[in-house]
């Protein structure tokens, strides 16, 4: 975000003087105050009901199925409010998404004014509200492609540098926004329960044959992943200019990693069973209504990745942090503990050049379709959005409380991704948790 507190540049729904009827809305602490108001898919815990979509606000949930149905919408956001409720009234955000920016914000606007104090809408959508805690979450929608970038610049030169101290930085880094096809199948929502994949590893010292079996140097990646809200057809590019209103929303995303299956099987074609197995995204969508800001390119990008806009506003100020809970914490009811903090800034390219650049040979995105950003880390050596770089490639072990230590992810570990922008004189906006704990292998 934007360091100047000049909320005309944004609109009213953005103004940190708001206030909702919402208790918990107003704690300081929350992720999810009026300024906020993510999308996810739930239905209530221990119920047989359709999977809905709802807002979450303080530590509710908004049932936007039960708003359209109870709440008299009226005005001039609540009259075309309840017609864009419709597809999100029968859980279907994909269909929402696909709307474009001005539906969102349009319905962005109708939410926040009936979720205010003194509302008129409010004593109905009382009514319509569930606890987060007595709630379940599902992905927000189907995700037909994952493509994972490598936008981190200091963590491709810091594992670089673990692989390669002469050339850390490989010459096309700086020109073309480095990604690869990841595998849809297997994200999953947060929390979620990940099993310690088995592979391939490189021959032991004096073994001929590779060896096989159990990961030994699990990880994580701390990312932040891009829900595309409107495609665009076979054949035909996103001008940068117009990339970012591609996007429907962000989320936190987890690339687990099986570094040894990695180094063994990634050259020539990139990774495969090492990043296959799983893949963590956090429930909430934050979409896309945030100031944002845009280093000057090094070198000047290509005339398609470059825009006076997305040099301007184009980087998103995201502070990301990772934290660690081991099994033994989690015995002793110890909390989890902050392992780094980063942020997406520090990124080399923007979500709108992903786009660009994704599309520019002709292909097309899809409504759902995610982009991860790749790791995220920052240019200090406790800065590292992986057990890899916080670790210096396993020789120096990462210590914890309790007198416990690690190099890489053992079973019983629990990782937690959180995110939150915060600017002076405005609210603070998080993303929720989005964690897995690592069970062992089948």
């Amino acid at each position: 975000m934007t360091t100047t507190p000049d909320f005309a540049t944004l609109d009213e729904t953005h103004d940190p003087a708001l206030r909702s009827w919402v208790p918990s809305a107003e704690d300081p602490a929350t992720d999810f105050p009026i300024q906020n108001l993510p999308f996810g898919r739930f239905r209530r815990r221990g119920i047989d009901e359709p999977w809905r979509i709802g807002v979450a606000i303080g530590d509710q949930i908004l049932d936007l199925k039960l708003a359209r149905e109870q709440c008299p919408w009226s005005g001039p956001a609540g009259t075309p409010a309840f017609a864009l409720l419709e597809p999100l009234a029968r859980g279907d955000l994909a269909a929402f998404m696909s709307m474009g920016p001005a539906a969102r914000r349009t319905l962005r606007l109708a939410l926040s004014q009936a979720l205010r104090v003194d509302s008129v809408e409010g004593p109905f959508l009382e009514l319509c509200l569930v606890p987060q805690a007595a709630a379940e979450l599902s992905l927000p929608c189907t995700i037909g492609d994952y493509t994972d970038f490598y936008t981190g610049i200091h963590h491709a030169t810091t594992v670089g540098t673990l692989f390669r101290p002469d050339n850390p930085l490989l010459p096309n880094y700086k020109w073309v926004p480095i990604g690869y096809h990841g595998r849809a199948s297997s994200i999953r929502v947060s929390p979620q329960a990940v099993r310690r994949p088995r592979g391939q590893k490189a021959p032991a010292a004096g073994d001929a044959a590779p060896g096989f079996g159990p990961s030994a140097r699990l990880d994580h990646e701390l990312e932040l992943g891009a829900l595309v809200g409107r495609g665009n057809p076979l054949g035909e590019p996103v001008p940068i200019e117009e990339a970012e209103d591609r996007l429907f929303g962000l989320v936190l995303l987890n690339d687990w990693s099986a570094r040894d299956l990695q180094a063994w099987e990634y050259q020539p074609l990139g990774p495969f069973l090492a990043k296959n197995f799983a893949t963590t995204i956090s429930p909430w969508v934050v979409t896309m209504e945030a100031p944002f800001e845009r280093p000057a390119g090094d070198p000047h990008p290509m005339p398609y990745l470059d825009h006076p806009g997305n040099r301007g506003f184009g980087a998103i100020d995201l502070t990301l942090e990772t934290w660690l809970q081991t099994g033994a914490m989690r015995d002793r009811g110890e909390a989890p503990v902050k392992l780094m903090q980063s942020n997406l800034r520090d990124a080399y390219w923007t979500l709108a050049q992903l786009i660009a650049h994704h599309t520019v040979g002709g292909c097309n995105l899809q409504t759902g379709d995610l982009l991860g950003t790749g790791t995220i880390s920052g240019p200090a050596p406790d800065q590292g959005g992986s057990l890899l770089e916080l670790s210096r490639g396993g020789k120096v072990p990462i210590a914890l409380p309790g007198g416990e230590s690690r190099t890489f992810l053992e079973d019983g570990d629990t990782l937690v991704l959180r995110a939150h922008a915060q600017r002076p004189g405005a609210r603070r906006i998080g993303f929720g948790d989005c964690s897995g704990t690592v069970m062992q292998a089948p």
